[in-house]
């Protein structure tokens, strides 16, 4: 058996029951290094624990497979939410495997965002740019997002110089592609535990650093207006002496 996990923001306590049980139960446990601090908590004393980065994750994942067709119950647990933005590693693991693999949703850094900023995804389009390969076809269409009127809620790619696409750099490219320099504006870091919050504005944010932790909210320029029934006004009654 082998199954994919979303493990939650960083926090163990926002991950789910059955991804809680599974970890509990594994014969093999693998993801990020990053990742496995956060459910160590949960990993078995009996459990091998198969620890991977950027640079090695292939090899390692190739250990996992090994251990999955021996017949041992294999976990490889991701960050947030597999289809927010792990899809990438979820098709590495299954090329390693040779087949497609079972997963498990988890909250992701976007849904807790959306909650503590009241946005509806109704409202709003999630994009991330954390990925590899040609961010391009991306950034037009965060561009479309916000001229189509719509909160935008943004995954930044931290990697090195050459690819780095952080909230700053962000705005500055929505500024030269025409979207108004006003766009309320907000980063957001370690979300769980409630700290580094940031308002502003795009013109503001484009000379503000922020760490590789951070999820970038656009707000649409005019919020819509409310869809729901009118509220009923009560009558006013008037007691005549």
């Amino acid at each position: 058996m082998i199954i994919c996990i979303g493990a939650g923001p960083g926090d163990v306590g926002y991950m789910t029951q059955r991804g809680a049980e599974l970890i509990r139960s594994a014969d093999v446990v693998a993801g990020f290094n990053a990742v496995i601090t956060v459910v160590q908590s949960l990993i078995p004393v009996t459990a091998e624990v198969v620890y991977m980065g950027y640079r090695d994750q292939v090899a390692q994942l190739a250990l996992v497979a090994a251990a999955h067709h021996a017949g041992k119950r294999c976990v490889v647990v991701f960050m947030g939410d597999i289809h927010f933005s792990g899809f990438q590693y979820l098709e590495r693991v299954e090329r390693a495997c040779g087949h497609p693999v079972d997963t498990l949703p988890g909250i992701s850094s976007a849904q807790i965002l959306a909650s503590r900023t009241k946005v509806c995804f109704d409202e709003t389009t999630f994009i991330t740019f954390h990925r590899r390969g040609d961010l391009t076809p991306f950034k037009r269409h965060l561009v479309h997002v916000l001229e189509d009127a719509r909160n935008a809620i943004v995954i930044p790619c931290p990697w090195d110089a050459a690819r780095s696409f952080m909230p700053r750099d962000i705005a500055a490219y929505l500024l030269e592609s025409g979207i108004p320099a006003n766009h309320p504006t907000e980063v957001w870091e370690n979300l769980t535990r409630g700290d580094a919050e940031w308002h502003g504005t795009l013109a503001e944010c484009v000379a503000q650093e922020f760490t590789d932790m951070s999820i970038m909210l656009i707000r649409m320029l005019t919020p819509m207006s409310s869809q729901i029934e009118p509220a009923q006004i009560e009558p006013v009654q008037i007691e005549l002496a």
